[in-house]
């Protein structure tokens, strides 16, 4: 079967021939319709992040993924449903973080994640899941399916937030979101469509017209361009924040963060930074946590309780959203473009088969 992957010493993605997996007990074979392309899989390419698998010569990408079971075995799908794979896989023997459903949690070491560190991803026709990684999406969301993984990735982040702020009564109205890539759209979405926040806000540095602004502004946010309001002005130029959710991995923007925020205010920190040495005032930062009652919390990865919160979010998210969001799907003979990242990109996914209902 085809499969896109990145070969060891490679530079670019590829079409490689390997053999079309066999499902092992638990397992279901899963036909593969739409894989998401998104930076860590840029990353991954460019050998910053990840890791191949053990004696391979190649590592198969993409981690968001959504498919239609092939092949059922004994786990508790019927072939024709459509699923989306969870990312985190135990590395060999399981372990406490998967015994208890919270692979998530688990720190390095201790877990492989499909295409990106020690295990094959799903840019490939067919592949291979035991079923309690697998997540049910209905039928009519399919061609949008791949978006679940990165949703499932915010409703973590937003559910730790919250949950940093549980010992009061926190009724938060304003959230500012650092990066307005796809992750930071949708994140704004679910922001404003199913957790109720009244005022958004979404800092970029892209010049009008562009895409991305006209989504933020069609969301009701309001565009922040952070070479003229850095985060840390903010808090002045519009108002203080109850939540920071940042996703641009620029390393000063988690301390700036609490500058940006509110009194009681909690920042999520996604971004995954490059080592880099710079000067803070931490005494006034901390001394601005402490009296304010602020908090960051980081957040990596989700389980399949996210993943479940995802589906039900992707189902009240605008068309309109969805159909400005993804700006190229690409078949097998033009797989390249999907990893091409310019102004004009915001979401794009390789098809490798069209859903056909039963």
């Amino acid at each position: 079967m085809n499969a896109i992957a990145v070969e060891r010493g490679g530079e670019r993605p590829v079409v490689v021939d390997t053999a079309r997996p066999t499902p092992a007990p638990g397992e279901a074979l899963v036909r593969t319709l739409r894989v998401g392309v998104d930076g860590t899989d840029q990353e991954v390419i460019a050998g910053g992040h990840g890791g191949f698998p053990a004696d391979a010569d190649h590592l198969i990408l993409g981690h968001e993924a959504v498919g239609v079971v092939e092949d059922a075995g004994d786990t508790r799908f019927s072939p024709g449903d459509v699923v989306v794979p969870t990312v985190r896989r135990p590395p060999g023997e399981s372990n406490e973080y998967f015994d208890r459903g919270e692979p998530d949690m688990a720190p390095s070491g201790e877990y492989y994640e499909r295409g990106i560190e020690g295990a094959h991803g799903f840019m490939s026709e067919y592949f291979t899941s035991p079923g309690e990684y697998l997540v049910s999406l209905p039928r009519e969301l399919a061609d949008v399916g791949f978006l679940v993984e990165p949703l499932s990735v915010a409703e973590k982040a937003i559910e730790l937030a919250a949950a940093a702020r549980s010992s009061f009564d926190w009724a938060p109205e304003s959230a500012l979101v650092l990066g307005n890539g796809s992750l930071g759209l949708l994140t704004l979405a679910l922001l404003r469509d199913r957790h109720d926040y009244e005022r958004l806000y979404c800092l970029g540095r892209r010049d009008r017209p562009d895409p991305t602004i006209d989504i933020i502004e069609e969301l009701g946010a309001t565009y922040v361009d952070s070479r003229e309001t850095p985060v840390e002005a903010v808090a002045d130029a519009h108002e203080p924040m109850d939540l920071v959710y940042e996703a641009t991995g620029y390393a000063k923007h988690a301390f700036a963060t609490v500058e940006a925020l509110a009194p009681n205010g909690v920042g999520a920190l996604l971004g995954v930074p490059e080592p880099w040495e710079f000067e803070i005032d931490g005494g006034r930062l901390h001394r601005e946590m402490v009296l304010e009652n602020k908090a960051l919390v980081g957040s990596v990865n989700s389980n399949v309780r996210h993943f479940e919160a995802a589906v039900e979010a992707l189902g009240t998210l605008p068309e309109w959203f969805c159909d400005a969001l993804v700006t190229g799907v690409y078949g097998l003979g033009d797989f390249e473009s999907a990893f091409v990242d310019d102004d004009t990109t915001i979401k794009t996914a390789v098809q490798f088969s069209a859903y056909e209902e039963r």
